[in-house]
This record gives structure tokens, C-alpha cells and sequence, in this order.
């Protein structure tokens, strides 16, 4: 059964070392701990992590999360093993994703590499570049837990699809079809798959997101109402007042008026 940890994300972490890890030379077996850190590994080689009781097969393209004050067992197959670490503080509280302790970052690994030698290069550099760096990192890698998991418990990758789509197309004409289309599913299964994760038709999704944008756009911008109408697709301002007292309870104005006083 998979060991798994759970991170907070909800602020940036803060990344006080990160570099290539070159293990092995010593013996093939190294005992580890760090007492007020978290650990990520990017593995290029084959061995086992052993910890909390549970033993995790280690091979190239592997990435693995240790919390904090945690003993770790590392078992190496080669007299040099290289991998990608970086130690850090997590000082969030909110934003929670459980992740494996141990998962194959496959297609992503070379990504993830990337962002982590980023981190490495910037460490001695800008310590808030490195921090972001590795946040985009822990991000990356909340993403492949939800590739992985079952069905039910995470969302539908078509459902994910159609969602970065509509994001993405907020201020563009949107059909059900063309949304379906976009994920590569039918319309009446991509209809199934919002109610069953959002108790919304897709029109009724799209229509959340656009006020939830035009509230914020409301709220924290200058920005002329029919300019926020226009940016979250609604040009035609009957229509985004309409819409607007259905979903945020006010119109437009009142809406700005309200968060100005």
C-alpha cells in the first residue's frame, strides 16, 4: 500500500538548500534524516527508500516527498548514484494536496528536472527566484498524483480539459460542443461528467466562472463595466446585468460600490 504525505501550497515554500545529490561511493546503504525540513528527490538511478515502515522501489524518473524529522533508508544498486534534491520549508497552512511519498514523474521528469536545476542555479543567486522555482516544482508534482489516482479520487482528465479550456476561453464565444470537442469527449458524457464533480451543467459552469471573474475584476480593478463584461464574454451589457444579479445577487455597480465601502 502506497505511503503518502500531505503538503501545504497555499504559500511559496521556503528553499534553504537544493543541488545534485551524489550517493553510493560510501556503501550501498546511507541512513538519513532532517529534523525541521522537507525532501525532494529526483532520482537517475535504481535503489530503495526506506521509511515509516514501508520500503519504495527507486528507479530513474522517480520523484520522492520525505516530511520533515523523518528517518530515511536509503539501498543503492550502484557505487555512484546522482539525483536532484532540494531541502525546504513549508509554511503554509492551507491549500493541503496528499501526494505518494514515491511516484514516477514519467513524461514530466524531464520537466521537472529542468525547473529543479533552475532551482539549483538560482540558490545562490535569489533565494526568492529559487523558492518560486520549487514551488512551481510542488505544483508540477500535485498534478501527477491526480494523472495516477483512481477516478474517483480525482477529476476526470477530459473533465480537466474542459475546464483549462474554458479558462482559458472566457472572454471567447463557448458552445457545450466546442468545450466537448476541446476535450476530446461528447457533449452528453462531458454534460454527465460536470454534474457528477460540480452539480452544474457545463452553460451553468461557464456562467460561475465568468461572474467569478467579472467579481473580481469588479472589485479590484478600474476597469469600465462594459470592459469587464466584454473580458468575461458577456458584451452585451442587458445581458451581463441580468446575469450578474443572478449570480452575485447585485448588479455591476452595487457590486463596486459595495466592496468600495
Amino acid at each position: 500500500m502506497p505511503t503518502f504525505v500531505e503538503l501545504p501550497l497555499d504559500l511559496p515554500p521556503e528553499q534553504v538548500h537544493a543541488g545534485v545529490g551524489v550517493h553510493g561511493s560510501a556503501g550501498p546503504h546511507e541512513v538519513f534524516r532532517l529534523p525541521h525540513l522537507w525532501q525532494l528527490h529526483l532520482y537517475g538511478y535504481s535503489g530503495t527508500l526506506e521509511f515509516g515502515g514501508a520500503r519504495h522501489p527507486i528507479r530513474p524518473g522517480h520523484l520522492s516527498l520525505v516530511p520533515p524529522g523523518t528517518e530515511v533508508h536509503f539501498h543503492y544498486d550502484a557505487p555512484r548514484c546522482e539525483h536532484l534534491y532540494a531541502h525546504f520549508r513549508l509554511p503554509g497552512e492551507r491549500e493541503r494536496r496528499r501526494l505518494p511519498a514515491m511516484q514516477d514523474a514519467g513524461p514530466e521528469a524531464s520537466v521537472l528536472s529542468a525547473l529543479l536545476r533552475q532551482t539549483i542555479t538560482a540558490s545562490a543567486q535569489s533565494p526568492a527566484r529559487a523558492s518560486a522555482e520549487l514551488w512551481t516544482v510542488l505544483w508540477r508534482t500535485t498534478g501527477l498524483a491526480e494523472a495516477t489516482e483512481t477516478p474517483s479520487g480525482s477529476r476526470h482528465p477530459a473533465l480537466r480539459a474542459a475546464m483549462a479550456h474554458i479558462e482559458e476561453h472566457l472572454a471567447d464565444p463557448l458552445s457545450v460542443p466546442g468545450i466537448a470537442r476541446a476535450a476530446g469527449v461528447s457533449h452528453t458524457h462531458l454534460t454527465r461528467l460536470f454534474r457528477e464533480d460540480t452539480g452544474l451543467t457545463v452553460v451553468g459552469y461557464v456562467r460561475r466562472r465568468r461572474m467569478e471573474r467579472a467579481r473580481h475584476l469588479l472589485i479590484a480593478s478600474t476597469l469600465a463595466i462594459p470592459a469587464v463584461a466584454a473580458t468575461v464574454g458577456i458584451a452585451d451589457l442587458q445581458a451581463f446585468n441580468k446575469t450578474c444579479r443572478k449570480e452575485l445577487g447585485a448588479s455591476p455597480r452595487a457590486v463596486r460600490r459595495a466592496a468600495g465601502a
